[in-house]
């Protein structure tokens, strides 16, 4: 008896073999390749959309980049050196001639270039030389027009201005003018406009983009 108790003690398994076949609780599992693959796709995606965002910050029309404060205005006087053999009236900004100057906009063969889009207000204000107060069919039949005229794909009328029985004309609007208008101001021929510069100017004023 005694062997035999010896017997079934040296079967007995261990006490720790019965847990042999539990994983244990401290020990991570190693990630797998196609785990690993899967975060480096995910890393690389992440790297280029950033890079797409920096590009498209730094490759941004220079419009954009312009100081919001920057206000482009233009008020412009008459510019008579030349006898008129167009209807097209010239106009002029500077120093020597008073009150006139120009702020962004440029003049091009004595007409307002646009350098920046957005939403401007254009005013003008056309007198007769040697005006009279007596009605005429010329002077019924004269007419001051502003429009853009290039380029050609923008080509359209802004403000049509008969005199009708007086000598003077004015009149303001808001318009869209994108970048590149040229802005062109006609008068019927042969009736001359006064140069005096309060009596007959033109101007424009950014107000909004």
């Amino acid at each position: 008896m005694p062997s035999g108790r010896r017997h079934q003690r040296m079967q007995r398994p261990p006490a720790g073999a019965a847990e042999e076949g539990r994983p244990c609780p401290w020990v991570l599992p190693r990630p797998s390749w196609a785990t690993a693959l899967r975060l480096i796709h995910l890393l690389l995606l992440s790297i280029g959309i950033c890079c797409l965002i920096i590009c498209g910050q730094l490759w941004r029309p220079k419009q954009t980049q312009l100081n919001p404060l920057e206000v482009h205005i233009a008020e412009l006087q008459l510019n008579l050196t030349v006898p008129r053999k167009d209807p097209t009236l010239r106009w002029a900004a500077g120093p020597t001639l008073g009150r006139s100057f120009t702020r962004g906009p440029g003049l091009e063969r004595g007409q307002l270039y646009i350098h920046r889009e957005g939403i401007y207000r254009l005013h003008i204000q056309v007198t007769l030389a040697n005006c009279s107060s007596e009605y005429s069919t010329m002077q019924h039949r004269a007419m001051v027009a502003v429009g853009i005229c290039s380029p050609a794909a923008h080509s359209i009328s802004l403000l049509r201005l008969p005199f009708g029985r007086g000598c003077t004309v004015a009149s303001q609007r808001l318009t869209h003018l994108a970048l590149g208008d040229v802005l062109c101001t006609n008068l019927t021929l042969p009736l001359l406009p006064s140069r005096n510069a309060e009596e007959t100017f033109f101007g424009i004023h950014w107000v909004y983009p």
